[in-house]
């Protein structure tokens, strides 16, 4: 006689499989919930009381916990001492296991969800089956999937239930508990204050889809999600267009949104082209936003990304389908801007609600290298320009300081060494990358020419040298915000006084690599 033993919190297309199994000559023995949700169903089980001869204790924390079951479980059926031990205290094989477990990362995000329950919704039974059963996969099939109920069948039906197919849900298994340890690992580092860098870095991650190829056609990609947190990202946008994303198109849409995230208290809209914004704007409805992103760089924007917290509007779209663009990130669409942009059946249109307030947001950065992984802290950094401090004698207005700080916000988004040119809330020079800072700021103030005439000049990281200003003052620049601390500060700030260019120190450096 075969047997099986479920438990599973989620009922979906269980009673199929149980049903199944039974045409299969297995006995089912089950746990609380899923024996009652079964016998109501009219299908025969197995109380796991029964087999334990012990009952549930603890508020159900103890109830699988048994040798009776992990001996039918863990016994190798070709070895004899494991068998004459199993027939020697009364133990049943058990063939096949199908376990899920608690919701805890939907209690999470449950909102009303304290401490209390969340630490409750911790499966220990249920991971500990789930281990057992996949560690001797040898002799028992493990299920940790209600997609794998009709794969399982199927295999039992044509008797393919070979040792391979049973490792490859072993695996399953383990990468299933693994990743719920996971995130109650995060779940529990969240709550204590102060925590450095854990000794030991578990992450979690769940695919969410094979790409059609990685940076280039010759290399793979999938990608992954952590579903542990909730934030304004990529993963929660609705496509309502276009083909598949690519790789490059997921790496710059991510850009663009944390670009639009970092200035949400402000209407916004940022193209985004090879991870470096081509124009990003501020203050002002949808139209005059579109107008002043493409008034920033007419030429980038082709092929490039848009984002915008707005609603864009049938004129909005009615230009924007002028253009090739990858794909356009709006807060909404109005119906009749849809069916403008529609119209190009490739062009990816995706809404993100850019004000969610129900947000957990991971605030640890990962980049992997060669046998390893750099982590650190986001750069989330909020300024203040109340912190900042005006070295020169020209000083600046309280709007020319809101100025100041949008023209540092966009240089922080920029590939270092970065130099970003600012005039009326939007950007008309860029310059990223490059191995020198007056390289950047040639780029920078070259795409701006006359524009750059009382702009303002922001550059991610201290000016080592006074060439940037010296440049500056030609293109007639009036204010430069750059963090300060080089040591050659005092020959940019005089050169500043001389040329009549106000310079603001933030003491807040922001490269980009």
């Amino acid at each position: 006689m075969k047997y099986a033993l479920i438990s599973v919190f989620e009922k979906t297309n269980v009673l199929n499989f149980a049903k199944n199994l039974i045409k299969h000559g297995y006995k089912i023995i089950s746990t609380g919930g899923t024996y009652s949700y079964l016998v109501e169903n009219n299908i025969k089980v197995i109380k796991v009381e029964d087999i334990t001869k012990f009952p549930e204790i603890l508020d159900g924390r103890v109830k699988t916990l048994h040798p009776s079951l992990y001996g039918g479980i863990l016994s190798i059926r070709n070895n004899k001492k494991h068998i004459d031990q199993v027939k020697e205290h009364n133990i049943n094989f058990i063939d096949l296991v199908a376990i899920d477990l608690y919701p805890f990362l939907k209690t999470i995000k449950n909102s009303h969800s304290s401490h209390e329950d969340i630490i409750e919704n911790i499966d220990v039974g249920g991971v500990s089956l789930l281990r057992a059963g996949a560690k001797n996969y040898k002799d028992v099939i493990t299920v940790c999937d209600i997609n794998d109920y009709d794969l399982v069948i199927a295999n039992l039906n044509n008797k393919k239930l070979d040792e391979e197919f049973r490792l490859k849900l072993a695996q399953k298994a383990f990468a299933h508990t693994s990743s719920y340890d996971s995130q109650i690992n995060n779940y529990l580092l969240s709550k204590i204050n102060n925590q450095d860098m854990p000794e030991k870095l578990t992450l979690s991650f769940t695919k969410k889809e094979d790409l059609r190829y990685g940076e280039n056609p010759h290399q793979k990609a999938t990608w992954y999600i952590d579903e542990f947190y909730n934030e304004v990202s990529l993963n929660n946008s609705i496509q309502l267009n276009g083909k598949q994303l690519s790789y490059n198109n997921i790496l710059d849409a991510n850009s663009a949104i944390n670009i639009v995230k970092d200035l949400n208290n402000y209407s916004c809209m940022v193209g985004i082209k090879h991870l470096n914004p081509c124009g990003v704007a501020i203050k002002g409805n949808v139209e005059e936003l579109w107008q002043k992103v493409l008034d920033s760089d007419s030429v980038s924007i082709f092929g490039g990304i848009l984002a915008t917290n707005q609603i864009i509007t049938k004129q909005v779209a009615q230009s924007l389908n002028k253009l090739f663009l990858e794909i356009i990130i709006a807060q909404d669409f109005e119906e009749e801007a849809l069916e403008i942009l529609k119209q190009k059946k490739n062009l990816r249109l995706l809404k993100l609600d850019f004000h969610n307030t129900h947000q957990i947001v991971n605030k640890l950065q990962c980049v992997s290298i060669d046998q390893g992984l750099l982590v650190q802290e986001k750069d989330l950094y909020k300024h203040n320009t109340a912190d900042w401090k005006i070295v020169t004698k020209k000083k600046l207005t309280d709007e020319e300081l809101e100025e100041a700080y949008f023209a540092y916000v966009v240089v922080k988004h920029v590939k270092s060494n970065a130099i970003a040119v600012i005039k009326d809330f939007q950007t008309v020079g860029v310059g990223p990358g490059q191995m020198n800072r007056i390289g950047s700021a040639e780029i920078a103030l070259q795409q701006a020419k006359e524009k750059a005439n009382n702009s303002y000049l922001s550059s991610d990281a201290f000016l080592p040298f006074n060439d940037v200003v010296e440049l500056a003052s030609k293109y007639n620049v009036k204010a430069i915000i750059q963090p300060g601390g080089s040591i050659k500060d005092q020959e940019s700030i005089d050169l500043a006084n001389e040329k009549g260019i106000a310079m603001v120190f933030t003491n807040v450096r922001h490269f980009k690599h």
